[in-house]
């Protein structure tokens, strides 16, 4: 679906590769993992998300950045490096319930809020981030 502005059709976010351009391309995704990996280490309430990263943080990080990038309609970096992606398989080994889950929302708002997006896509971003977020759970 694509709105039209005279000639030129205009996409909207989750079109293509829109929102993979909108947050900058791969660099782009990269700093807003980075900023998401360092707000988790700072806020209060991630202490217990944080935790459950253990020593790994670079290695979070890039799976983040590369699962973003696909999931944004860019490349399928994830797959090339760590294989198929399966959320739920990848957290079953975790205590994650409501309250973790909407920490790692937090973080990511405020990864969101430090990336020179535009606020139309940092609140497309974090309304689809809660599914992946939600099916992360492995408690209620």
């Amino acid at each position: 679906m694509s709105d039209t502005a005279g000639d030129k059709a205009v996409k909207r976010y989750g079109e293509g590769d829109t929102s993979f351009q909108a947050a900058g391309g791969e660099a782009g995704i990269r700093r807003l993992a980075d900023a998401f990996y360092d707000t988790m280490a700072e806020l209060p309430q991630a202490k217990t998300i944080h935790e459950m990263h253990g020593d790994n943080i670079d290695i979070l990080r890039d799976k983040l950045a590369r699962f973003l990038c696909g999931w944004l309609g860019g490349p399928k970096l994830f797959r090339e490096k760590y294989g198929p992606i399966q959320i739920p398989k990848a957290h079953s080994h975790l205590d994650i319930g409501l309250e973790e889950r909407d920490a790692w929302l937090a973080c990511m708002e405020r990864a969101l809020a430090q990336q020179p997006y535009q606020q139309d896509f940092r609140d497309y971003m974090l309304k689809e981030l809660f599914r992946p977020a939600d099916r992360s759970r492995t408690k209620d």
